[in-house]
């Protein structure tokens, strides 16, 4: 199976910032169409970030607080239901078991650059 026609060059993938952040708050996100939560994250000298994530079939929300994560802080803001998401939260998308969030096998500063 071909991946894509479109190849990034090294210095696209370069632009993407990917960054480690720690789950600071989590609500249900009760304005979503599909069922999500509502994270606060704390990407260190990038600031505590807000973004939603359709995570529900694998996480409660108590479990969730502490929890490092990955996501990409420049893309636009965007207007989900109610709020603004000021960040993309990365997961692997698995239609039989559910949505599970990427994170780093060990603790790492907040704002850690992925690469």
């Amino acid at each position: 199976m071909e991946i894509s026609e479109h190849n990034l060059s090294w210095s696209d993938f370069q632009k993407v910032e990917m960054r480690v952040g720690t789950i600071l708050k989590v609500e249900h996100f009760k304005e979503a169409k599909k069922p999500a939560l509502k994270l606060e994250i704390d990407f260190g000298e990038f600031g505590i970030k807000r973004s939603s994530a359709q995570i529900t079939e694998l996480y409660e929300s108590e479990e969730l607080i502490g929890k490092q994560v990955i996501a990409v802080l420049n893309f636009p803001p965007k207007q989900i239901a109610t709020m603004m998401s000021e960040c993309l939260v990365l997961a692997a998308v698995d239609s039989e078991v559910g949505t599970s969030l990427l994170s780093p096998e060990h603790r790492i500063v907040n704002g850690t650059r992925i690469s």
